[in-house]
């Protein structure tokens, strides 16, 4: 049970939560002032669950900074307006409806206007369109800003909806005044920004990544504050770093609940990265008519940036004496991961719209940074671990040490999953590294584990989910399980991490309204004093990184554990079959594999084939021979085999780009293993696919078109073998391959023999391949193995055929 110490007073440090952009934005609540307040259901309370399903995509109005013109296409008639719009253009808005938009703002400022709406690519990646409008015979600099909202459910004139074609949309222009001189021109954004872009690629840390984006940020806004807000994996928040000026209170290092940014409120700031509330006492223009004339909904304001926001927002800045905000998205492979959130306490604040461009910039460099340092940081743990996970593997194959005792060396399970102990029966022989739980406990945690059915069982709060086990806390807190056949098992376990969190507020509270008769009164909370919590009971979480990694070990532990109960000549046999998956499915192409081993001696081999899927749709095909024929060799075929999946899975790189690669990291984790491989990408390219591939000394592939030509695929050169000289060049070769075509990768084993060379080996196998080109897959696999070595292998053979299906 957690254990709750809420430390009231006024430690203005924890203000601004649920109301900042970095928690509250666009928070739950609606504007009982004119939004529409149906989706709730009658008496139902209002708490920031409920509030959660505003539509606050669609307020029917804006901010007044500025003017909204709704037009259609391609005749530029002007169908909504927002109703301050004579303010800026001298136009009262039921006199713009119905009309060209030159009408309303005259011929230039239109046609800059056409020529950006008219240019190929992104429309919001060339704003702003500066115009000049005439109004009263005097020129008012404006800054336009355009994007297309689609409209959902358009009707014709008879009223009857319309279905199918192109999608129908309208093109939005915002007008923002552009008062005074302008700070810099938008294409000279990077200008302005390229210093603090040099210093992001100068640091070494997250923090002074943070640090100097929000520096930047602040020094380019003039906001009193700039905070850096980072999500958790549950949408829990924490500010990271912030630059201030000395009379506006800190935030450093408070929390703020998930639910005070509700989902539909991040779904928009992934898709428009900046907002700007220039003053928290506006009063919002609607926009006329509410409904669009050719829906009879509102006008979706998603990529607005004069949108008007929930009022209850706009009351949770008021409590916290902010008078004006602005946030910038942060994204993660287009997720948002944080925000920069900026608060101004001395009146309204409106920085034009060029520099507020200049900070999403900073963002958007501060967020593929991060994208960059986090990838280099996974890749680095993942090839340690992975390396780790084949180590461990390979030395299970050495049935004159107990199993027990090889996971439990150097290195250990504990290097493969970080926690403060783990404890292992395996084979009838049991151990223990770090520290060591009572017999009792450990009995109790493997029955428990077993009988909750699971490959891998996993808490972090063991005392909430099993609490009749009854386990002390200071004994173990996180456990991880690997039930295994017999009542063998391995388990992790980790102490109790308590730690405190600094809350803006108390994060349990949900309640914020309830309903009036037939109205609605929404007030946030008013204090936004500093609340701790003291969180108990709950160890380090197991990441899904860490389960994955674990589910592997399970499965190659079952494999020693099935290996170790035959023969030695059984066991070498199944431990090969287990380290080679089976292959994919990709649409339009079918794949069939073989691993023969050698019947001449009973030796592991260090033949293998690999296929496997790429996020892009590609399948990348891999087919490789380790020198040697004993359990060393497969010990580097099992690595190899980890760190080269590790390297080439959506890593975009070229297949000569991962050789090298695993080459380099056969030099640098001193594996002394060397092997030819060939890596190949296929990638259906309609009627036909690109086949692109390296060769690190390996035999070339063969290829059957549907005409029943044979030729082997050559680059020119194999290549050096892996383990020979790290540096080496590599080079890539293409093909294009048609429909009907039949691929053939193979090892040395199918076409060596003593009595002949390679080339004789080579020959009959394409006469093979020809003959049987119209076979099934699986068919041509069994027959050419059956035609090639009749009597069985002399050496190990791995086989891996393509076929390309129209």
């Amino acid at each position: 049970m957690t254990d709750v110490d809420a430390t009231s007073g006024a430690d203005t440090a924890g203000t601004d939560t649920a109301g900042t952009d970095t928690a509250g934005t666009d928070t739950a609540g609606t504007d009982t002032a004119g939004t529409d307040t149906a989706w709730l259901a009658p008496g139902e309370p209002v708490d920031l669950d409920t509030c959660a399903r505003e539509p606050i995509h669609v307020p029917g109005a804006i901010q007044p900074r500025g003017v909204l013109l709704a037009v259609s296409e391609p005749d530029l008639v002007v169908v909504q307006a927002s109703e301050d719009l004579a303010g800026l253009t001298g136009v009262v808005w039921s006199d713009a409806l119905g009309r060209p938009l030159a009408d309303v703002l005259g011929v230039a400022p239109t046609e800059a206007i056409v020529r950006s709406a008219s240019a190929f690519g992104d429309l919001r990646e060339r704003n702003p369109v500066e115009v000049t409008l005439d109004v009263d015979g005097g020129p008012v600099p404006v800054d336009a800003i355009l994007h297309r909202a689609l409209l959902e459910g358009v009707r014709d004139e008879h009223g009857q909806p319309v279905d199918g074609g192109a999608p129908v949309t309208n093109l939005v222009v915002e007008l923002e005044p552009a008062r005074g001189p302008r700070p810099f021109s938008f294409p000279n954004t990077y200008q302005a920004v390229r210093g603090t872009v040099a210093a992001l690629n100068r640091a070494v840390t997250l923090q002074e990544l943070y640090d100097a984006t929000v520096r930047a940020v602040r020094d380019l806004t003039g906001f009193d504050r700039v905070v850096l807000y980072r999500y958790d994996a549950d949408w829990h928040g924490e500010v990271v770093a912030e630059a201030r000026a000395q009379h506006v209170d800190s935030f450093l290092g408070l929390h703020f609940p998930a639910s005070d940014i509700p989902a539909q409120a991040r779904t928009l700031y992934e898709k428009n990265w900046v907002r700007l509330i220039s003053d928290v006492d506006y009063v919002r223009s609607p926009i006329r008519p509410a409904a669009h004339p050719a829906t009879g909904r509102p006008l979706d304001l998603t990529y607005s940036t004069l949108r008007s926001v929930s009022p209850v927002h706009l009351e949770y800045l008021r409590n916290m004496g902010v008078t004006a905000s602005m946030s910038i998205s942060l994204l993660r492979d287009d997720r948002l991961w944080g925000l920069i959130a900026c608060h101004h306490h001395s009146g309204p604040h409106q920085p034009p719209y060029a520099t507020r461009a200049a900070a999403e910039f900073l963002g958007s460099t501060l967020s593929l940074r991060l994208v960059d340092r986090s990838a280099e940081d996974e890749v680095h743990r993942a090839l340690r671990v992975r390396s780790t996970l084949a180590w461990l593997t390979t030395a299970t194959l050495d049935e004159d040490r107990p199993l027990a005792e090889t996971l439990l060396g150097t290195p250990s399970l504990l290097d493969v999953l970080p926690a403060d102990g783990v404890a292992v029966s395996l084979q009838g022989g049991t151990g223990t590294r770090g520290e060591q739980l009572p017999a009792d406990v450990l009995e109790r945690l493997v029955a428990w584990a077993a009988a909750r059915g699971g490959e891998v069982v996993a808490t972090d709060r063991l005392q909430l989910d099993a609490p009749g086990l009854g386990i002390p806390v200071d004994v173990a807190c996180g456990v991880l399980a690997l039930p295994l056949p017999e009542g063998q098992y391995v388990v992790w376990h980790r102490r109790e991490a308590v730690r405190h969190v600094d809350w803006g507020g108390d994060p349990h509270t949900k309640a914020l309204a309830e309903r009036e008769g037939d109205d609605v009164r929404l007030s946030p909370r008013k204090s936004f004093d500093r609340w701790r919590e003291t969180v108990r009971e709950r160890s380090s979480p197991w990441t899904p990184q860490e389960l994955a990694e674990v589910r592997e070990l399970r499965g190659h532990l079952l494999e020693a554990l099935y290996a170790r109960s035959r023969s030695i000549v059984r066991a070498a046999e199944t431990l090969q079959r287990s380290l080679l998956s089976e292959p994919p499915s990709p649409a339009g192409v079918e794949l069939a594999v073989r691993y023969v081993p050698a019947t001449r001696e009973a030796q592991v081999g260090g033949d293998w084939y690999d296929a496997f899927p790429q996020p892009d749709g590609s399948t990348v095909l891999v087919i490789g021979d380790v020198v040697g024929h004993d359990v060393q060799a497969a010990a580097c075929m099992a690595q190899l085999r980890g760190l080269l999946r590790g390297i080439a899975f959506d890593s975009g790189e070229s297949p000569a780009r991962v050789l090298s690669r695993l080459d380099a990291a056969i030099e640098g984790l001193g594996l002394g293993a060397m092997a030819t491989v060939l890596v190949a990408r296929l990638e259906r390219t309609g009627d036909a696919a690109r086949l692109r591939w390296s060769s690190a000394g390996h035999l070339p592939p063969l290829v059957v078109g549907p005409d029943g030509t044979a030729r082997a695929l050559t680059t020119g050169r194999a290549g050096l073998l892996l383990g020979v000289d790290a540096g080496a060049a590599r080079t890539d070769a293409e093909e294009l391959l048609a429909d009907g075509s039949t691929l053939l990768l193979y090892t040395d084993g199918l076409v060596e023999r003593r009595e002949e060379g390679f080339d004789g080996g080579l020959d009959r196998l394409a006469v093979a391949l020809t003959d049987l080109r119209t076979r099934p897959l699986e068919e041509v696999c069994d027959e050419v193995l059956a035609r090639l070595v009749p009597e069985g292998a002399e050496d190990d053979i791995a086989l891996l055929a393509v076929r390309l299906r129209a």
